[in-house]
C-alpha cells in the first residue's frame, strides 16, 4: 500500500477539478487529481462550445484535453478510472483510499466530483437506455442519422443540443413542460429558426416505449391531462444534473439537494477541505462557472497552506 503525500488533492477531473490542478501545479504545489471517470465531466458531452471567451468555436472534449495538458505540463499528476472506497478528512492531513488499497495524503483538499444528467423517471427509461435514450448528443447524434427525435428540455443545453442534432436527424421535437424556456435568448431563437424542430409546450413524457429499441413516447398535456402517443426513434433528455456526492454523504456539510456547501472562497466548514464545480450550491452551472470555482478553490488551498505554515 502506497502512502504519497500531496499538497493539494483534487477529487474529480472536471472543468472545475483541471482548473484548480493547473492553478495550484502552476503555484509549484505538489498536486494530485484523482478521478473516477473520463477525464472533462460533462464538458465532454458538449458537442459545441461558443461562448467561452477568447475562444470562439471548440468542442467540449477538445477544451478537456487541452486543459489536461495544461494541468500535466504544470506538473500535476492526474490518476483516471479510480474509485474512492474511504475519505479521511477530519485532521490535518487528508486522506482518502482507492478500492485497490493505495492510499494518498494532502495537506488540502478540493472536492469536484461533477454532476450526471438527471433522468426523466418514468416507465420504459431504464429498459432503452443506450436503445434510443441518450443523454448527450455529442456521443450518439450520429446513430440518428435520418431518424426522428424528441429532445426533452427547455434550458440552454436542450436547446442547443437539439439544434445540433438536426445535423443527422430529419426532425426534433422539443417536448417542455413550461409555456417558456429557460435558456438564453440566442439559443431560443436559433431552435425558433431551425425547420427541422418543432415544439410540445405545457407538457411531459410519461412513457417510453418500443421492442428492441424506442418506437414511439406517450405524451401528457399538463393543461389538459390528456395524453398522446408519438412515434419517434430516440429520445434525448436534457433536464439538468445531479450531484456526484453520495459516496461523500457524512464527509462534506451538503444541503437537502446533495449539493455540498461552500462560501464564497469555496471553503467548506471543515478546515482545508474546498469544493468546486457542479456539486456546489450554486445558480448557474456553465463551463465558465466551474473554471472561476475552480480557480477560487486553487487559490484558496494555496492561501491555507501557506498561512497553515506560518502559523
Amino acid at each position: 500500500m502506497s502512502k504519497d503525500m500531496y499538497d493539494v488533492m483534487i477529487l474529480g477531473a472536471g472543468a472545475a477539478g483541471l482548473t484548480a490542478g493547473i492553478y495550484s501545479s502552476r503555484a509549484k504545489l505538489n498536486t494530485l487529481i484523482l478521478n473516477e471517470g473520463a477525464v472533462g465531466g460533462q464538458m465532454v458531452l458538449t458537442h459545441e462550445i461558443a461562448n467561452y471567451p477568447g475562444v470562439e468555436n471548440i468542442s467540449g472534449y477538445a477544451l478537456a484535453n487541452i486543459m489536461k495538458k495544461q494541468a500535466r505540463d504544470f506538473g500535476c499528476a492526474i490518476k483516471s478510472n479510480v474509485k474512492v472506497s474511504r475519505y479521511g478528512f477530519e485532521g490535518n492531513v487528508k486522506e482518502v483510499e482507492l478500492e485497490d488499497g493505495r492510499t494518498f495524503k494532502a495537506k488540502t483538499v478540493i472536492v469536484a466530483p461533477g454532476g450526471r444528467p438527471r433522468p426523466l423517471g418514468i416507465p420504459g427509461e431504464d429498459a432503452f437506455k443506450g436503445k434510443g435514450i441518450s443523454y448527450c448528443a455529442t456521443c450518439d447524434g450520429d446513430f440518428f442519422t435520418g431518424k426522428e427525435l424528441v429532445v426533452v428540455g427547455g434550458g440552454n443545453s436542450a436547446l442547443e443540443e437539439a439544434v445540433s442534432l438536426t445535423k443527422y436527424a430529419t426532425k426534433v421535437t422539443i417536448v417542455h413542460q413550461f409555456d417558456h424556456f429557460q435558456a438564453f435568448a440566442h439559443a431560443i431563437k436559433e431552435a425558433k429558426e431551425n425547420p427541422k424542430i418543432s415544439f410540445v409546450m405545457e407538457s411531459e413524457l410519461r412513457e417510453v416505449k418500443g421492442n428492441e429499441n424506442v418506437e414511439s413516447v406517450v405524451i401528457e398535456n399538463l393543461k389538459t391531462g390528456e395524453r398522446s402517443e408519438m412515434k419517434t426513434d430516440g429520445v434525448f433528455v436534457f433536464i439538468g444534473y445531479l450531484p456526484n456526492t453520495e459516496s461523500l454523504q457524512g464527509t462534506v456539510p451538503m444541503n437537502e439537494r446533495g449539493e455540498i456547501v461552500v462560501d464564497p472562497l469555496m471553503k467548506t466548514s471543515i478546515p482545508g477541505v474546498f469544493a468546486a464545480g457542479d456539486s456546489i450550491t450554486k445558480r448557474f452551472r456553465q463551463v465558465t462557472t466551474a473554471v472561476a470555482d475552480g480557480t477560487i478553490a486553487a487559490l484558496s488551498a494555496a492561501e491555507f497552506i501557506r498561512t497553515s505554515e506560518v502559523s
